[in-house]
């Protein structure tokens, strides 16, 4: 039976790439039974799984064989054994069968390494998954997460055992790095603030990252710009799947209600960065106030926006402030062309929040940075200086408290 599956595993790690080494497989601890890898629709968890596998099987191969009697020993226990096995649990095998008898399979073959994808069209997929973590202790289990789906403290089956991973879009520093050939490293937060003027002139003597800046801005977040394809109508496509799977399948929404989500998604895309009129929006779809804040969550939640609140509030508060998700995603409007300061605001929330925690402010400044640091963000340099940390979109080495905007995409 296993066999079937293999098959299909192979093929797909042979011809499955990921141009370049995530920064986020060197974060994981692999040691852990049961990971799950979260991310929106379109960043790539399904060739980042089959990168790790690539992995496994390649040192898996290479382990070198002992001398003299240990030697038949040795091939028959690990050179026979398939360490990994990646499955989708779309296959028509699950309407019969279940995870838990799979992986009891795969593991009296002498399997350690379960990869599974599309878990979400599994039915009651945490209880199985907790049983599998129960029973089969030398088993790891790794799974593609969808952003709405309950993982850690929201389900009560996986909430002690599973370490999350969230696993984002390409950073500019990604982006640059697959355009150059070239393998700049990461800066934290602090190393920004603190050493930008340095840090950006020693990346420009090597490259000028702003003749590559606006075209990640357009296309780069998302892998799919690789492929031969019209990267709109793919993002289009990823747009549609966060409404239609992620949001109305997962959360269990009535299909006649896509419309709506759809006319709330055109709204916000007409008019982000902005404040939200709920009482207007709700009587623009036909909703009540209530279920329109439930639908702008539920957006939010699959990666599709991203809301702004005051430090110590949020959600089902009213947000200062909606944004698309990334760059990418606030260009998909035809009928609006988004102003280049909006953009910056787009690009700048998104770099930060992913592993910052990111607020408005009373102050006359934009944001707060893990309330620490007061950022604002400019279009243009200044003459003179800002008072405080400034993310500025034309300037490509900094200065005093002016930070090019294009460095804080090498935060990941």
């Amino acid at each position: 039976m296993l066999d079937a599956f293999f098959r299909i595993h192979d093929f797909l790690v042979e011809h499955s790439s990921m141009p370049i080494r995530r920064l986020l497989m060197d974060e994981i601890n692999w040691d852990d039974r049961l990971i799950a890898i979260k991310g929106g629709r379109g960043v790539g968890k399904t060739d980042f799984l089959l990168s790790r596998v690539k992995e496994i099987e390649t040192e898996w191969k290479n382990m070198p064989e002992p001398e003299g009697k240990g030697r038949k020993r040795f091939k028959k226990q690990f050179k026979d054994i398939r360490p990994c096995l990646y499955v989708s649990l779309n296959d028509f095998y699950f309407t019969e069968h279940t995870l838990v008898e799979l992986a009891g399979k795969f593991v009296k073959e002498g399997g350690q390494y379960l990869f599974l994808d599309q878990l979400f069209k599994y039915t009651n997929w945490s209880r199985e998954l907790k049983r599998c973590y129960s029973k089969y202790k030398e088993l790891h289990i790794i799974f593609c997460a969808t952003p709405v789906m309950p993982i850690d403290e929201d389900n009560n089956d996986l909430k002690d055992i599973v370490k999350t991973y969230n696993l984002r879009g390409f950073s500019f520093r990604e982006y640059l790095n697959l355009q150059t050939g070239l393998r700049f490293r990461s800066y934290s937060l602090d190393e920004i603030i603190q050493r930008h003027s340095s840090i950006s002139r020693e990346i420009c003597d090597r490259v000028q990252p702003l003749n590559y800046f606006h075209a990640y801005l357009d296309h780069g977040y998302y892998p799919s710009y690789l492929e031969s394809k019209s990267f709109e109508a793919e993002l289009l496509k990823v747009m549609n799947s966060q409404l239609e799977v992620d949001v109305l399948m997962i959360k269990q929404i009535d299909v006649s209600c896509l419309h709506k989500l759809r006319k709330l998604l055109y709204i916000l895309l007409k008019e982000t960065p902005c404040a939200l009129n709920i009482s207007s929006i709700s009587e623009e779809i036909g909703l009540s106030r209530a279920t329109t804040m439930n639908y702008i969550k539920y957006l939010k939640d699959s990666r599709l926006i991203n809301l702004l609140y005051p430090e110590n509030k949020n959600f089902p508060m009213k947000p200062t402030k909606v944004y698309m998700h990334n760059p990418n995603v606030a260009q998909m409007i035809f009928t609006r062309e988004i102003a280049m300061a909006d953009l910056y605001e787009t690009y700048f929330y998104a770099a930060i929040h992913g592993s910052h925690k990111v607020n408005a402010t009373d102050r006359s400044a934009m944001f707060i940075i893990d309330n620490k640091y007061y950022f604002d963000v400019k279009e243009l340099p200044t003459s003179r200086d800002t008072i405080r940390p400034t993310a500025v979109g034309e300037l490509e080495t900094g200065r005093g408290n002016q930070i090019p905007l294009w460095l804080l995409g090498f935060l990941y």
